[in-house]
């Protein structure tokens, strides 16, 4: 596997020295879920892309704080750069504000959700359990963090995943996208100091029940073999084998 990390946000300077940033958390994710071969990871907040995307077998987008409908610079540099591997055909990965950009620019609306802050362990229906590495799951639970939802399908996608509070949390097209709104990549304590920053926005009630939450455990792990199997190309035929 050659993977091209495009890393979209920074992490706080008192936690940069424990997790490094999303790249690198991304990189452990996966490779612990089995993935071998070289990642590369660029930052685009500072610009950063390679040269061409035509030696990598898959792109993955991480999160941000930044709205993928913001009309920074940067995020419109990245929405053409999207465009462009969408046209192309490369296989993309999107997490959180990538799940939003990817779905964005497959002409899906995207925006603030009115429900307010998704947060802590939250719970999903998994609707595809014969995808490759699914194991016939019919429910997944992640670490959320995010104000800015999906609201539509985007044209040609199928439904992976969805709750009452986040209607399109995954979806995938065809063998070339997989989108997951909540964090595979967190762990709960990379968790617990977001909601700790968040605290006084999401209130007390809810920054107790997200914290509470996180002691239930998550399927990251899980959710990282369905990606992994993606970017490989793993039939469902292949992974039952296995």
């Amino acid at each position: 596997m050659k993977l091209c990390i495009l890393e979209n946000d920074y992490l706080d300077p008192a936690i940069e020295p424990t997790y490094k940033g999303y790249g690198t958390m991304f990189e452990r994710l996966l490779r612990d879920a089995g993935a071998t071969g070289e990642f590369d990871i660029f930052n685009t907040f500072k610009g950063e892309y390679p040269e061409s995307f035509d030696a990598y077998d898959a792109v993955l987008l991480t999160g941000s704080r930044a709205d993928s409908f913001s009309q920074e610079p940067w995020v419109l540099v990245l929405r053409e750069k999207v465009e462009q591997l969408l046209q192309s055909g490369k296989k993309l990965v999107g997490v959180c504000f990538g799940h939003q950009l990817i779905a964005l620019c497959l002409g899906a609306r995207v925006g603030r959700a009115p429900q307010g802050w998704g947060a802590g362990r939250m719970a999903y229906q998994w609707l595809e359990p014969d995808m490759p590495q699914a194991e016939g799951r019919t429910d997944v639970a992640l670490l959320a963090s995010h104000q800015d939802q999906v609201f539509d399908l985007p044209e040609g996608a199928r439904l992976l995943a969805t709750s009452e509070f986040c209607p399109v949390a995954a979806f995938a097209v065809d063998d070339r996208v997989f989108c997951v709104q909540p964090h595979p990549e967190f762990v709960e304590a990379y968790s617990a100091f977001i909601l700790d920053k968040r605290r006084d926005t999401l209130g007390e009630a809810q920054y107790l029940s997200c914290t509470d939450s996180l002691a239930k455990g998550h399927d990251g792990d899980a959710v990282a073999r369905m990606m992994v199997a993606f970017i490989e190309g793993q039939s469902a035929a292949q992974t039952a084998d296995a």
